[in-house]
C-alpha cells in the first residue's frame, strides 16, 4: 500500500468515525441538555443546567469541540483521491480546514469559558449575574453564531460543494455520489443563514441528519477506492 492510498483510507475512516461520534454526542446533549434548543436560552436557564451536568457534561462538550478536526484528514483524503481537480480541491481543502477550526473554536466555549461562567454564576449575587449574563450572550453571539455556525458552516459547505463537482469529474466514483455532494453542499451553505432569516431553520435541522449520513457515504466511497 502506497502512502497516498494509506492517507485516503485514513481519511475515509475519519469521516465515518466522525459521523458516528457526532450522532452519539449530539444524542447525549439532546437528551441531557435539550440541545440544540438550549442554544437560544439565556444565562439564567443554561448555565445552571451546564453546571448540574457535572464532569460528564463537560467531557462530552470537550469531545464535541474536537470532533470537527476529524474533517481535516477526511478533506485531505478527498483531495488526494481527486487528482483531476487539483485546483478546486486545494481550495476545498482550505475551506475544510477553516471551517473545522471555526467550528472547533465555537464549540470550545462550552467546556472552557462557559463552564467557568457557570461556576461563577452559581456563586454570584444579582449584580454579578447580570454581568455574567452579558458575557455569556456576547460569547454566544461571537463564538457561537458568527464563528462556529456561520463561518464554520459556510466554509464546510464550500468544501462539500467543491468536492461534489470534483467527484463528478472523477470516473472512479459513481455519478450519484458527486450529485449528492453538490446538493448537500448547497443545503449546508443555505442552512448557515438561519441566524439571518428563520426561513431556512428547517434546512439547518435537516442538515443535522444529513451531515453524518453524507460523511459515512463519502468516507465509504474513499475506503472503497481502488489503490
Amino acid at each position: 500500500m502506497n502512502t497516498g492510498h494509506g492517507m485516503i483510507l485514513l481519511g475515509g475512516v475519519c469521516f465515518i468515525v466522525g459521523a458516528i461520534a457526532f450522532v452519539a454526542v449530539f444524542s447525549y446533549l439532546a437528551a441531557k441538555f435539550d440541545y440544540p434548543r438550549v442554544l437560544d436560552g439565556d444565562a439564567a436557564e443554561v448555565l445552571p443546567r451546564l453546571r448540574n451536568g457535572g464532569a460528564a457534561m463537560r467531557v462530552v462538550w470537550a469531545i464535541y469541540a474536537f470532533l470537527p478536526l476529524l474533517l481535516v484528514p477526511g478533506a485531505l483524503a478527498a483531495t488526494l483521491a481527486l487528482p483531476s481537480s487539483t485546483g478546486s480541491m486545494t481550495l476545498a481543502l482550505i475551506f475544510a480546514c477553516l471551517g473545522s477550526l471555526a467550528m472547533c473554536l465555537g464549540l470550545m466555549r462550552w467546556p472552557s469559558v462557559h463552564w467557568a461562567l457557570a461556576g461563577a454564576y452559581a456563586e454570584s449575587a444579582d449584580e454579578g449575574r447580570r454581568s455574567i449574563s452579558a458575557t455569556f450572550k456576547g460569547l454566544n453571539l461571537y463564538l457561537g453564531n458568527y464563528i462556529g455556525e456561520f463561518l464554520g458552516e459556510i466554509c464546510l459547505g464550500g468544501f462539500f460543494l467543491l468536492s461534489g463537482f470534483a467527484l463528478l469529474d472523477e470516473t472512479r466514483f459513481p455519478g450519484w455520489v458527486g450529485r449528492c455532494g453538490i446538493v448537500f453542499g448547497v443545503l449546508f451553505i443555505l442552512g448557515a443563514f438561519r441566524n439571518v432569516t428563520p426561513r431556512v431553520q428547517w434546512i439547518s435541522s435537516l442538515n443535522n441528519v444529513l451531515l453524518p449520513l453524507w460523511m459515512i457515504v463519502l468516507g465509504g466511497a474513499l475506503i472503497a477506492l481502488d489503490p
